[in-house]
Formats: C-alpha cells, structure tokens, sequence
C-alpha cells in the first residue's frame, strides 16, 4: 500500500504496473476529501481505509474507488466499494451517491496522478 499526497503524487505507469500485479486492469483506492490524500495498491478497500485511519482521517471523509489505468475520461475512476455502504449518513449504495463528493473525488485524483 502507498499514501499519495501533493508531495508523493503516482503516475499513470505506476498504477498500470499495479494493475497487472493485482487485478489485471484495476487498482483500488481509498481518497479522504477532507486531507486531499489517497492510498492505492491494496487487495481491500477496507485495508486502505485502515492505514488512513490510522494515519489521521476521520471515516466520515474516506471513500473507495477503483482507478482504471487504461481507460481515459469518466471511466478511469469507479465509483464501488462496500466501504461506502453508510445508510446512517444516506449514502445507501456501494457508489458515491452525493454528486458533490464524486466531484471533488474526481479533483483530488486528478491532481494525485501524473499523467
């Protein structure tokens, strides 16, 4: 697992070589909206959301997604992780269901991946 932030951004090649060591064309992701950082390259979203945790975040700002280094546009970011099943906070999905947070989830990894 590895923490992405402003000053440790990854590159798309990194994440592809990620890809083919674990799902073949997908790497999950965990982002914290609040502290704009990430963790990629783990088996689990739910390991990801621990290191952050463990590392400062607040659960409330965690959300799981899956980055699709082959694919360009809307498609390189998916929006699916049983971490983001929070029907207590109306989020009664898998998904990101709040527009909002899905934008600024699309912001945080644009700036965290080197393209």
């Amino acid at each position: 697992m590895r923490i992405v932030d402003g000053k440790n951004r990854a590159s798309l090649h990194e994440l592809q070589e990620m890809a083919m060591n674990t799902f073949g064309d997908m790497v999950k992701a965990v982002v914290d909206v609040k502290l704009a950082v990430m963790v990629i390259d783990a088996e689990l979203h739910a390991d990801e959301e621990a290191l952050l945790i463990a590392n400062g975040s607040n659960q409330n700002d965690l959300w799981g997604i899956n980055l699709y280094p082959e694919i360009e546009g809307a498609d390189f970011i998916e929006f699916d992780s049983m971490i983001n099943l929070r029907p207590s906070r109306g989020n009664r999905s898998r998904g990101v269901e709040n527009p909002e947070v899905r934008d600024f989830i699309q912001k945080i990894v644009a700036d965290l991946v080197i393209r």
